[in-house]
């Protein structure tokens, strides 16, 4: 049994699936995805549409980040569970993946695309995505306030907070006052599995078009 994942280290999401890999202790042959062969044409040839990371399994096709954290949770479910078995906290811990994978990964995406020319440049410097981020900040620094983890235990929503608060943070920092998400982003950086993803990808930090800071990872 194989399980391939295609995957640059410096990527979110690629960090969202290895965190959950890492959380559940099921091992992956990681594909790197940098350009070469033949690894690039196999990718190309498994999943056209191009975005990573994508699993092979045995020759089955798992894609989309969430998709492949929901599949190990289906095909392995002697490890620990990170979408739980109530369907009433499974619908809580879904709903905060997608809203900091909608939320806070995507407007951190667009200033970062802005600043690379790959977002048409409408004049506001990117003011509509920064005020976007701004709201959630304030909105998760009133949610984490009273948990240690956004949905009850660690689980699929906080393997999407934790590349997602860190890049944005980055690049649009988290204000001062928000005492409460600078600690539960603290707490996720010190996660075991989320410190192992961050630490393969930082040979690769200078590749991160904005500059990455040296005190806040």
């Amino acid at each position: 049994m194989t399980l391939s994942l295609y995957l640059h280290p410096l990527s979110s999401y690629v960090q969202k699936a290895k965190t959950a890999f890492y959380e559940k202790g099921i091992p992956f042959e990681p594909r790197m995805l940098d350009g070469s062969e033949p690894i690039a044409s196999e990718f190309a040839k498994l999943w056209p549409i191009g975005r990573m990371p994508a699993l092979d399994h045995d020759g089955e096709l798992i894609f989309d980040t969430t998709s492949i954290i929901e599949y190990l949770d289906a095909r392995f479910p002697e490890t620990p569970r990170l979408i739980p078995d109530d369907p009433m906290r499974a619908v809580d811990v879904r709903m905060w993946d997608r809203f900091f994978d909608n939320y806070v990964n995507y407007p951190q995406q667009r200033i970062v695309y802005l600043a690379i020319g790959r977002e048409p440049d409408d004049g506001d410097g990117g003011a509509r995505w920064k005020a976007m981020l701004e709201t959630s900040y304030a909105l998760l620094d009133r949610r984490i306030a009273d948990r240690t983890w956004v949905a009850g235990e660690f689980s699929l929503a906080d393997c999407a907070a934790a590349p997602a608060l860190l890049y944005a943070d980055w690049t649009h920092p988290i204000p001062p006052q928000y005492a409460e998400l600078h600690a539960y982003r603290q707490r996720l950086l010190e996660r075991p599995s989320y410190a192992r993803a961050l630490d393969e990808a930082r040979p690769y930090r200078h590749m991160f078009p904005l500059g990455a800071p040296t005190d806040r990872d």
